[in-house]
């Protein structure tokens, strides 16, 4: 191999490790001599002396911690749950990030501040909380307590979502009972419901024949039935049918002879 081939061959791989692309949706900081840059690079191609310095890319988009621990609740009872930590680094901060903290800002900074306000947040809320409404409630709070810490460090927490909550098998036993119970109330107090609408259906019903029956009986004195008896014997009179009429001078007692 000749010396011009071998000198090409050696700058070329220098050229290769020398540079370096930063994509979108990171951040590149240089570090000189140990000496991290004060601004970032956004995405291209980056070039830079290997022997004296090298370009970290860090990512900007939203990324997504997973963790499973155990959340203390009000009562002192232990609530294994698996959580999702959404975050995105500011890309302004980035090198400020690298320089006090590190790569390795997740363990060092992410999961401890995370610990630490569940631990705050979940002792102000009963284990039965978490598998109601105010898990949202938990969970924004966890949020709100990480970012007065984390968004000055260049981190800012989007969400903290608690998922797949296990509660103690007596706890979830009782919680079960409960709503059971409550369950059998309601449909106890629609049947009681149920029944006095209809007994008062039936009272109304009652009243009304009631109330019928003494108009009727109010308005049949004497006269009206002599009245009607009088209407009854001109009824009689002009029938062509045979008959005898026998009256004691109120109502007629009729006995045909029809053919």
């Amino acid at each position: 191999m000749k010396l011009t081939n071998l000198v090409f061959i050696v700058l070329a791989f220098g050229m290769l490790q020398s540079c370096v692309t930063i994509k979108q949706g990171e951040v590149g900081v240089k570090r000189k001599l140990g000496t991290f840059a004060d601004q970032g690079y956004t995405e291209g191609l980056r070039v830079y002396n290997p022997f004296v310095s090298q370009i970290i890319t860090i990512s900007t988009q939203t990324e997504n911690l997973e963790v499973g621990l155990n959340i203390p609740s009000k009562e002192g009872l232990n609530i294994y749950s698996e959580v999702s930590i959404l975050y995105n680094i500011n890309p302004r901060e980035a090198p400020e990030l690298l320089r006090n903290i590190g790569v390795n800002y997740e363990e060092n900074v992410i999961l401890p501040v995370f610990r630490s306000a569940v631990a705050d947040v979940s002792a102000n809320y009963l284990a039965k909380d978490m598998h109601t409404g105010e898990r949202s409630s938990i969970e924004n709070s966890i949020k709100e307590r990480m970012d007065t810490y984390l968004i000055e460090k260049g981190i800012r927490v989007e969400a903290v979502l608690l998922k797949s909550i296990q509660l103690p098998q007596s706890l979830s036993r009782a919680i079960e009972d409960k709503l059971e119970a409550e369950q059998q109330a309601e449909r106890m107090n629609f049947v009681l419901t149920q029944s006095e609408r209809e007994a008062e259906q039936k009272r109304i019903e009652a009243k009304g024949i009631r109330d019928a029956q003494l108009i009727i009986a109010e308005g049949l004195d004497d006269k009206i039935l002599q009245f009607k008896s009088i209407e009854a014997f001109e009824s009689l009179s002009s029938s062509k049918n045979a008959k005898v009429i026998i009256s004691d001078g109120d109502m007629p007692i009729i006995l045909s002879n029809d053919d």
